[in-house]
């Protein structure tokens, strides 16, 4: 392909409408050069017709392609944003430990200073990322034989040398021989389905509800206990990995909001049985999500004007949201109306999650070590603690002690992290997994990139149209320390840095929480999201979702969540302009003042 001229100045320098032009732009340009299918360089994938396109979301994500019955199924390959010429992963003799990722986590990602907060976002920021991720993809659970073994400098104290961290569970249906690069499994739908709360399975759904009404089993407000062998403590759920109790807030709200859609499905539609009423609840509680992704989260964590309306385009178009309540979409074009209710397009690749997008949400400096509750009546201080007691098998027990209501007040008024060097949390530098093992994360992020081939920085960049770094120096943006502590680390070479530790280090456009080359995934991948799945674009109709399903999705948003199941807390949300922005903090009462 020719080279694609890149514009000479950077998008968020340019004035709005320019600004608006250029990231249209880009978001074409990554359509047409940055979808890549595994299969493509070896044979295509057969490809069976959907039998029939049925009305409502399958249990395994199959059935949402009326050419591919498989494609963004559970079990489907993740492909790629990179050529695949660019994916093979480092040599293990060589690149694959160079420099080791055990120093590259404790010279460039631990916390050295002290706590770093990202100030224009809380706690319930962070928690809904890993929430939506773990939606979107998992890679499984990793090989426990012929782990990596990763060097260790003569003065970590590590307990165990080398660090054995566990390879990446294989695509079981790769290809053999050394001319593609290797593959890895989706072991969860690729979809905006919301599979986290309701599982990848048939089987695994049915055992999470009632059996009647289309509801959820929610037990004295709370999910009940996980009761698989060994794991007595967490919530059981669609997804529970790494659990927490970031996580179960989550996990528990929009159980509840599920359960009370479908009350308001009932009430319209008395006649209807369990399986339906379960569907089209699903239906609107996966779309009331994506909403919130779309124009509330995203606008939180890249928070400029043109950012806010390029997202409020994906989702209304160009028209003010109370007004494209009340007006009819004529023409399948995303400008005026926004991908809802439009064409499907799967652009130049069948739809999957990617291993880019995977290595751009790498996002753990988010989590602080250290977490004040509070009261969510007066403000006052409750309890500090670390993170060990709110994770793992802990975590329902931290509900019990605290309660949703002080949690979920606590996670609104906390800061999370800063996304950027020296701020990845301790806590997850030596995690203590359910099984004993402990990890560290920021090892372990680092070595994914290396070993599942993600491109290095500069590379990674490069692929994705930006303009190249040239210096350590160009690469910080001039920050001098930064520079000079990247090139001991990487014995000088630029070519070297990995992804994740470019991407923290880079500048940030003003009002980003993560980098612009981050956000070069994200302006192609979100709208991907909406616009392949034909139950945001050909199917977002009454027909399939009720007219009262549409209601209820053009009138709520995160506060309107929160609320309906814990009106206790109008107090701090009153007048907040995005639930993952800071709420009032309520100020207590000096000691001695009557209550």
């Amino acid at each position: 392909m020719p080279p694609v001229p890149r514009p000479r100045r950077e998008w968020h320098s340019l004035p709005f409408p320019l600004a608006l032009l250029e990231i249209r732009k880009q978001r074409e340009l990554l359509r047409a050069r940055n979808l890549h299918d595994t299969f493509g360089a070896g044979g295509e994938r057969p490809r069976t017709p959907t039998p029939e396109l049925l009305p409502y979301r399958s249990y395994d994500g199959s059935g949402y392609d009326p050419d591919d019955v498989d494609m963004g199924k559970v079990g489907t390959r993740f492909d790629r944003n990179c050529p695949l010429p660019e994916t093979f992963p480092d040599p293990e003799d060589d690149g694959l430990f160079a420099p080791s990722p055990r120093e590259v986590s404790r010279r460039l990602l631990a916390r050295r200073a002290g706590f770093r907060p990202a100030p224009t976002l809380n706690m319930l920021a962070a928690a809904w990322i890993q929430f939506q991720n773990h939606g979107w993809f998992s890679h499984g659970d990793n090989k426990t034989d012929e782990p990596l073994e990763v060097p260790l400098a003569a003065d970590d104290d590590w307990p165990r040398c080398p660090m054995a961290v566990r390879r990446s569970r294989p695509d079981p249906v790769a290809h053999t021989g050394g001319d593609r690069p290797p593959t890895y499994e989706n072991t969860v739908t690729h979809w905006w389905d919301g599979s986290q709360i309701y599982g990848s399975s048939e089987e695994q759904c049915r055992a999470l509800r009632t059996g009647e009404r289309g509801k959820l089993l929610v037990e004295n407000g709370r999910l009940p206990d996980e009761t698989r062998e060994g794991l007595s403590g967490i919530d059981a759920t669609g997804f529970n990995d790494n659990y927490w109790v970031g996580l179960s807030l989550l996990h528990t709200l929009f159980a509840k909001e599920h359960n009370a859609i479908c009350d308001r499905v009932a009430a319209a539609h008395p006649t209807w049985g369990d399986e339906r009423l379960f569907q089209t609840a699903r239906l609107v509680n996966a779309a009331v999500m994506a909403k919130i992704h779309t124009v509330e989260w995203t606008p939180a964590v890249i928070d400029q004007r043109v950012t806010r309306a390029a997202m409020h385009i994906n989702w209304y178009g160009v028209l003010p949201a109370r007004l494209r309540r009340n007006v009819r979409r004529f023409g399948k074009g995303e400008a005026l109306f926004g991908i809802l209710g439009g064409a499907t397009d799967h652009h130049t690749a069948p739809f999957s999650m990617t291993e880019e997008f995977v290595s751009s949400y790498r996002l753990h400096p988010l989590i602080r070590d250290e977490y004040e509750i509070r009261s969510h009546r007066t403000g006052e201080l409750i309890e500090r603690t670390g993170f060990e007691p709110l994770q793992a098998l802990a975590t329902r027990k931290a509900v019990d002690c605290w309660g949703w209501s002080d949690l979920l007040y606590s996670f609104g008024t906390m800061n999370p992290g800063a996304i950027a060097l020296h701020n990845h949390p301790d806590c997850l530098r030596d995690l203590a997994r359910i099984s004993g093992e402990h990890v560290d994360v920021g090892t372990v992020d680092v070595l994914r990139d290396r070993e599942r081939g993600v491109p290095r920085y500069a590379a990674f960049r490069t692929a994705l149209h930006r303009p190249p770094v040239t210096s350590f120096e160009d690469l910080t943006g001039g920050n001098a320390g930064l520079a000079a502590e990247l090139r001991e680390v990487y014995d000088g070479r630029l070519d070297r840095v990995d992804t994740m530790v470019g991407m923290y280090a880079e500048p940030k456009p003003r009002g980003f929480a993560f980098s612009d080359t981050a956000f070069r995934i994200f302006v192609l991948m979100a709208s991907r999201r909406l616009k392949s799945d034909r139950f945001f674009t050909s199917d977002y109709r009454p027909e399939v979702y009720t007219a009262e399903g549409l209601e209820w999705i053009d009138r709520t948003g995160m506060c309107d969540v929160l609320l309906r199941h814990h009106p206790e807390l109008a107090p701090a949300l009153e007048g907040a302009r995005n639930a993952f922005a800071p709420w009032t903090a309520l100020r207590p009462k000096p000691r001695g003042v009557n209550r």
